[in-house]
């Protein structure tokens, strides 16, 4: 099938661990809930796991990081788009979720020890049949998937060498290393090296989005800023439940996180009320590039349509 959209690089940013109420909870004009500030880097690493998730509304730290903490999020959330009715696809941590970025499907709701190799179908498999590209730039989870195990594997600072050379696959998924990431440290070490500030983990996204506008991608990308999974922090919003897990509890939607859409086509100043989650970033590559539809779940969802206008004029890089 013949691509949709002028976009020929696709760039899914996956950052870790904050939920919309704990990065833009009071950003004007989204479905957030005020609340005391966090501190900078967080003093602990909340518990994010599915039985935590279930008692959320009672456990769950309520706490958030202000305007001034994330400056250019909120920044590119007034520029272009942001998502604030996006949800992660698993009421659960980070592998599952992972999964469902590049496999639009998660056989678990808890991370696994150890991790099997899960055999699915998956969208680099699907752009390999088109004769596309795809990279995965510092990822753990395609390692855990029988058709990507080893292939396409960059390490997280290769992102911006690539970009800043022009020389992006049709799809990159991009991770920072643990420091840079977000994720709040989970050790004592981790903690003394200031692992979880967000706004060091900030500046890192702005580094890879500026290597795009430096080789000259801008005119035909869509970059999507997302975070794995709600990270064990309050959120206001109950998420629809959509499926349930084996035992009788949600899997399907988890927790709201923040989704930044960058792009000449991104609505301007656009704040996306429409259901979201990981599952509509790979529809909308399949849309993008003219792909069959990986599973049900993707033939089901809208791949982001509403936060595009390909037929206006293409807006300025931030």
């Amino acid at each position: 099938m013949a691509a949709t959209t002028p976009i020929e690089h696709v760039v899914i940013v996956v950052k870790e661990n904050h939920g919309l109420d704990n990065y833009f909870g009071q950003f004007p004009g989204a479905i957030g809930m005020a609340m005391p500030h966090s501190p900078n880097p967080p003093k602990k690493d909340p518990n994010h796991r599915h039985p935590a998730w279930l008692t959320r509304a009672k456990t769950a730290p309520r706490v958030q990081f202000f305007e001034a903490d994330i400056p250019k999020y909120w920044a590119w959330a007034r520029s272009f788009t942001l998502c604030d009715s996006y949800f992660t696809d698993v009421a659960g941590p980070s592998t599952p979720n992972h999964l469902m970025l590049v496999a639009a499907a998660s056989p678990i709701i808890e991370n696994p020890h150890p991790a099997p190799l899960f055999d699915l179908p998956t969208l680099p498999a699907q752009l390999d049949a088109s004769h596309l590209t795809w990279t995965n730039y510092g990822g753990y989870v395609f390692d855990y998937l029988k058709y990507t195990n080893g292939k396409n594997k960059k390490q997280p600072a290769d992102f911006a060498a690539d970009a800043a050379a022009g020389k992006l696959p049709a799809v990159s998924w991009v991770y920072a290393d643990n420091a840079l990431s977000e994720h709040p440290a989970d050790t004592a070490a981790e903690r003394k090296a200031g692992n979880g500030n967000v706004t060091k983990g900030m500046a890192w996204t702005v580094a890879q989005v500026a290597a795009i506008v430096k080789g000259g991608l801008w005119p035909k990308v869509a970059i999507f800023v997302t975070w794995d999974d709600w990270g064990g922090w309050y959120d206001h919003v109950n998420p629809p439940l959509v499926e349930k897990w084996t035992d009788g509890t949600q899997f399907r939607y988890g927790g709201r996180v923040p989704c930044l859409v960058l792009s000449p086509y991104a609505k301007a100043g656009f704040i996306s009320h429409a259901t979201h989650s990981h599952v509509s970033l790979v529809r909308f590559c399949e849309h993008a590039f003219g792909l069959p539809s990986l599973n049900a779940r993707t033939a089901a969802d809208d791949g982001m349509a509403d936060c595009f206008d390909f037929k206006q004029k293409p807006l300025p890089p931030p």
